[in-house]
């Protein structure tokens, strides 16, 4: 009568070794460290680890191992003072070759991480995690913008065939316009108020200025800050870390906090990263004897390849990174990395224009990056961008193209890199970090402990009164439960949910809910007992009967936690992981693995007449 299949015991078994294999990561705890990475192919070798040995001597610092790891030299050291000065001597010395980022490095085995088995990922309250403080170029947007106005004057004046000397930005932010001497002033005052109904067009004669009012100049600054803070969003979840704190702090600056990064130098490179692409024309000329001679046609500009050769191109962009709304690091048809883009209406339109007119030209491909810099100015930091241009390709128009298209040129870690960048969207203005630090649990490490040893004691002590009350089916019960919090341990962990503070409180419901099952079970057996039925009968029937009920119970709470999830954020959502991982896992021990173990306790007594409950 009281059976139990061989095929669920091997279930069990199977599930009890590999929570225990993705679970045991939790136990070797990180240490404090110093992540660099090469950019754009700077090497990682043994002369780079001496030379940061070096370094580290002549600060006084005593790393615990310097060490090439998962693409990354990573300097680990005792504490979080070592690891602040050992990465502010290191930024210093190395340069903008590399990327010199704080981190937690991971102790865990290696044979663990080829099977994928990982740390669970401890959220902001719990662990900390990696703070950054950005300073946002408010100048740089407010640039930016103007220069897509003057592009936009030049463009209304050449539709709608004004002709035009020139078109300068001041310093004033405006814009000085200087037609053709036959030029249409009238005409030309009234295309550009149509397209630019809120800027004031003064002037007379044939020169015109467009003055872009102040309240729109404050809007652009300031929306630049939220423009970035969206942004980042965007970048952090192409970054894959739960629940980061993305916010404004002052007038130009922005807080960073990612929990349980792991690669912070990647982390880094992402959030501050202000790389695009641009799409220029070809100008016909001898680019080295136009730089030779410094006669550069006044609609061009020099460029450079990356192997030094210089390349005539035109001032004007055909479309940019802004207009590109999505990008997919691929493989093109020679088996070469490429990015495929597809670009928004008015990047397709101008794209399908350009190449319309253009079969058969070369049309070339250029990669610009914002690089901050830092200089002593009569003692004080002064913090200005150095803009980097490098042409990547240059390919003749085989035929007509718009929104979708492949760009060619890029080497596989800079083709996945950029296509996240363009996949995010581009900054409105560029970033400097001007703080960067590890940052302990926000609740604060003593709190952290005692919350710890709460659950720990709450625990400890059910286990304890249910052995008591339930004597041989409460330690049973007490196994069911360590099996059912291994389970949520391991499960988490491989899947790198976030735990923080409010999944806790999912977790301790969870096995609140596991131990109402066991009660239930139990309870149902005494009165089984008690009304005469034979004792192997009596558990029989009372797992039977009250199956439907714990189902029944658990399945309201998992439509609760799927709730919860779906409109819930932040905390809310850690709080429903967390719930019904616990749930599915208690199901499974309360009503599975306690049914196991007690067929294995009494199933081969031939003659028993009581149970121990």
């Amino acid at each position: 009568m009281l059976e139990f299949p061989r095929w669920k015991y091997l279930v069990i078994l199977a599930v009890l070794v590999l929570s225990t294999l993705y679970a045991l990561p939790n136990v070797f705890q990180s240490d404090y460290a110093v992540q660099i990475t090469g950019n754009r192919g700077a090497p990682l070798d043994d002369a780079l680890k001496a030379r940061v040995s070096g370094y580290l001597q002549e600060a006084g610092v005593q790393p615990r191992s310097v060490a090439v790891e998962n693409d990354s030299l990573l300097v680990r050291v005792a504490d979080a003072d070592a690891q602040t000065l050992a990465a502010d001597t290191l930024r210093g010395q190395l340069g903008e070759n590399y990327t010199v980022a704080l981190n937690l490095a991971s102790n865990v085995p290696d044979w663990l991480e080829r099977l994928g088995a990982r740390p669970m990922v401890l959220g902001l309250d719990l662990q900390g995690g990696v703070h950054f403080v950005l300073q946002v170029d408010q100048k740089a947007a407010l640039e930016k913008r103007i220069d897509a106005y003057v592009e936009d004057v030049r463009v209304t004046l050449r539709d709608n065939r004004i002709r035009y000397t020139a078109v300068d930005r001041r310093a004033d932010h405006s814009i000085a316009v200087t037609l053709a001497s036959d030029a249409d002033t009238a005409r030309a005052r009234e295309q550009l108020a149509k397209v630019m109904p809120t800027m004031a067009i003064e002037g007379d004669g044939n020169r015109l200025v467009v003055r872009i009012p102040e309240a729109e100049l404050n809007q652009i600054a300031g929306s630049a800050i939220e423009q970035n803070i969206a942004t980042l969003r965007n970048r952090v979840n192409e970054l894959g870390v739960a629940e980061p704190i993305i916010q404004r702090q002052g007038n130009d600056r922005i807080v960073v906090q990612l929990p349980g990064v792991q690669d912070t130098a990647a982390a880094k490179r992402m959030i501050g990263a202000t790389a695009t692409l641009e799409y220029r024309a070809v100008i016909d000329g001898n680019a080295a004897d136009a730089v030779a001679t410094g006669r550069v046609p006044p609609e061009a500009k020099v460029f450079y390849r990356r192997d030094g050769r210089p390349e005539l191109l035109s001032k004007r962009v055909i479309v940019t990174g802004d207009q590109m709304v999505a990008a997919q690091s691929t493989i093109d048809q020679n088996g070469q990395p490429a990015v495929s883009v597809t670009l928004n209406n008015v990047g397709g339109d101008r794209m399908f224009e350009f190449t319309s007119a253009n079969v058969g030209k070369p049309m070339a491909v250029v990669y610009t990056e914002r690089i901050p810099q830092v200089t002593l100015v009569n003692g004080e930091e002064v913090r200005s961008f150095r803009v980097k241009e490098e042409v990547i390709s240059v390919a003749n128009i085989q035929g007509v193209f718009g929104k979708n298209f492949q760009t060619t040129g890029l080497e596989k870690a800079e083709a996945d890199e950029l296509a996240k960048l363009l996949r995010a969207g581009s900054l409105a203005a560029p970033m400097d970090f001007v703080e960067e630090r590890i940052v302990g649990p926000s609740l604060g490490k003593e709190n952290v402990e005692r919350g710890v040893t709460a659950v720990l004691y709450a625990f400890v002590f059910t286990l304890v009164f249910f052995a008591v009350y339930y004597r041989m089916f409460g330690v049973i019960t007490g196994i069911a439960l360590l099996f059912n919090l291994l389970i949520v341990v391991a499960v988490m962990s491989l899947f790198g949910a976030t735990m923080t503070l409010p999944g806790f409180a999912g977790l301790a419901l969870s096995i609140g809910l596991s131990v109402d099952a066991n009660v239930l079970i139990n309870e149902r057996i005494r009165e089984e007992l008690r009304a005469g039925v034979p004792p192997k009968a009596a558990i029989v029937a009372g797992y039977d009967k009250a199956g439907g009920t714990i189902l029944d119970a658990n399945l309201t709470a998992i439509i609760a936690g799927v709730a919860l999830y779906a409109f819930g954020t932040g905390p809310l959502k850690g709080f429903a992981v967390t719930l019904m991982i616990g749930i599915l896992a208690s199901m499974f021990t309360a009503i599975t693995v306690s049914r196991a173990i007690v067929t294995l306790v009494y199933a081969r007594r031939k003659k028993l007449k009581s149970l121990a409950i």
